[in-house]
């Protein structure tokens, strides 16, 4: 990757959520399968009438993803796998909106595995908050696998299929846990907590401001408007001790948007 390509954004779709359901779906098979108003409301299955692409489909969207990029080509089988577990569960439970071939490419892997051309993770240890659907832990996982990855969501039945992958596709250096990030964050340190579309960089360490000194790094995924969230955040991060070390902005291919990734120093890291 060039020095110009270096310069990097992240997703600037928001956390994967269940959208309003049609409310024509009965009518229409390719609608949404709805629940009942006093249902959870994550039981209203976006995709659950979208076929699920082959593998060999999946991996020649990750060979165009990845192109020009150094990575090994076992490593974009690996993501083409599970991808196909990804979308094949998407279809009974809501994991993600994102399921066009070169668009889970593209802004799933490339997205995640490029943190792994930015940080030394050999030998360390990694807490992806809040990973719905696995990203970007398990791309992590997939790409670096003398790094340990804990995936963390407070939804029990997003850790269960997170786990379900992890023994699917024998990863041993990744492991899911169902806790809110605070509790887990208060018994256990870490090198760096991975932040994906999960809130805004001031919600974010303010989350955190309790746990602060429980890992050395920060790192949050962001998209275009990275810029004006990390103005908003200036002064609570650093009255919290979060100390913007490192931006590294990149586009993302089929002009499918800008992405960054902003590294906190986090106060666990300060004289380290």
């Amino acid at each position: 990757m060039t020095a110009s390509e270096a310069r990097m954004q992240t997703a600037d779709e928001p956390p994967d959520e269940p959208r309003e359901e049609n409310a024509d779906a009965g009518a229409d098979p390719k609608a949404p399968v709805r629940a009942r108003k006093d249902e959870d409301p994550d039981l209203v299955l976006e995709h659950a009438q979208t076929p699920v692409p082959s593998l060999d489909e999946l991996r020649a969207a990750m060979a165009w993803a990845f192109e020009g990029e150094e990575i090994a080509a076992h490593l974009l089988d690996r993501f083409a796998e599970h991808a196909r577990v990804v979308l094949d569960g998407n279809r009974r439970m809501n994991l993600t909106a994102i399921v066009e071939p070169r668009e889970v490419a593209a802004k799933h892997y490339l997205d995640s595995w490029r943190i792994t051309r930015l940080l030394p993770l050999v030998g360390r240890a990694l807490l992806d908050m809040g990973t719905g659907a696995g990203f970007p832990g398990m791309p992590v996982a997939l790409s670096e696998p003398q790094a340990r990855v804990v995936l963390l969501d407070s939804t029990r039945k997003r850790i269960d299929f997170v786990n379900e992958c992890i023994a699917a596709l024998k990863v041993p250096n990744a492991s899911a846990v169902a806790e809110r990030a605070e509790d887990h964050l208060a018994r256990n340190k870490y090198d760096i907590v991975l932040v994906r579309a999960v809130s805004s960089v001031r919600e974010n360490v303010r989350l955190l401001r309790k746990v602060r000194h429980s890992h050395k790094d920060l790192v949050m995924l962001k998209g275009p408007s990275w810029s004006r969230e990390a103005r908003a955040a200036e002064r609570e991060a650093e009255r919290l001790g979060f100390r913007l070390d490192t931006v590294w902005e990149h586009k993302l291919p089929g002009e499918m948007g800008d992405r960054a990734f902003l590294v906190y120093r986090a106060p666990g890291g300060h004289g380290n």
